[in-house]
């Protein structure tokens, strides 16, 4: 294994936007409001224990490490279809009220579309 290799495998990943600084709830909220990150950062952290430990247990069970990595990342993916889901879902709610919709209000959304549709495609 070379430096780089090593460098590639040991290194954190890069975060993708930063949120204000906040505490507990409110951070939370605003995770989910501007939607810069995708995961909270303990339940990221835990993700990357769990990966730490399929990739630990490779030496003394290969295919089983395997498998545990195919779940792991299904169930990874799973939360990113939900959280995308929930998403769009929500935006929807913001036009889809038939007339009563402004024009402002679809202004909004249009603009609201582009920034998740931009975010989609960074993933």
């Amino acid at each position: 294994m070379t430096t780089h290799d090593e460098r590639a495998t040991t290194a954190p990943p890069p975060e993708r936007a930063q949120v204000p600084e906040t505490r507990g709830a409110d951070r939370a909220e605003a995770m989910n409001d501007d939607n810069t990150l995708l995961f909270a950062d303990e339940h990221r952290s835990g993700l990357h224990a769990r990966w730490n430990d399929v990739q630990a247990a490779f030496v003394d069970d290969p295919k089983e490490s395997v498998q545990k990595a195919d779940n792991l990342v299904a169930e990874v993916v799973d939360e990113l279809t939900a959280s995308f889901a929930d998403t769009r879902s929500r935006l929807e709610a913001q036009w889809s009220r038939g007339e009563e919709a402004s024009t402002e209000d679809l202004r909004v959304a249009l603009t609201r579309y582009r920034d998740f549709f931009n975010r989609l495609l960074s993933v």
